[in-house]
């Protein structure tokens, strides 16, 4: 039965390893963020697996999670690699295209917030309904319901604007 982790213990085991496991990450990484990763990342399986690490010789295992932890980020980093690569090539001869819109309209669309402008797209390029958006929003439907109301009348008065229709 694996024992609870004394906190106690924890933090001397902390203390005592801590510079040791960073300088050996370091070394490893290159990166001061990732090396603090990787730290961290070692002392969490310590915690959770606290009654596994072997009495008087819990420097070398705390050094062995840190092993396993920089293997698992390196695979993590290459399959990250591979895929954005695969993305790159699937979308180098994709072409991108705004729907074309008459100078006033893209005037007007230009002068609202960004905010409204993605409402505005997505209902109106993405063809989200208003349930589609309360998702894409993470808010209720109604709520979405009432920020693309205000976003269509901010437009609708950027289309009235004096600027615009001389």
């Amino acid at each position: 039965m694996a024992r609870a982790p004394d906190p106690a213990l924890f933090e001397s085991l902390y203390r005592a390893c801590y510079e040791d496991l960073l300088r050996y990450a370091l070394r490893r990484t290159g990166r001061p963020e990732t090396a603090a990763d990787v730290v961290a990342d070692t002392f969490l399986v310590a915690w959770r697996r606290f009654g596994d690490i072997p009495a008087g010789s819990a420097r070398p295992w705390l050094f062995g999670v840190a092993r396993n932890v920089l293997a698992n980020q390196h695979r993590a980093e290459r399959r990250d690699t591979d895929l954005a690569a695969r993305l790159r090539h699937e979308l180098s001869g994709a072409t991108v295209t705004a729907p074309e819109a008459p100078a006033g309209i893209a005037s007007a669309f230009a002068t609202l917030n960004a905010a409204d402008q993605e409402l505005l797209r997505l209902v109106a390029w993405e063809g989200l309904s208003a349930e589609e958006l309360a998702v894409a929003l993470d808010c209720s439907a109604n709520a979405a319901r009432i920020r693309l109301h205000r976003a269509r009348a901010r437009f609708a008065g950027a289309l009235r604007s004096p600027s615009l229709t001389k």
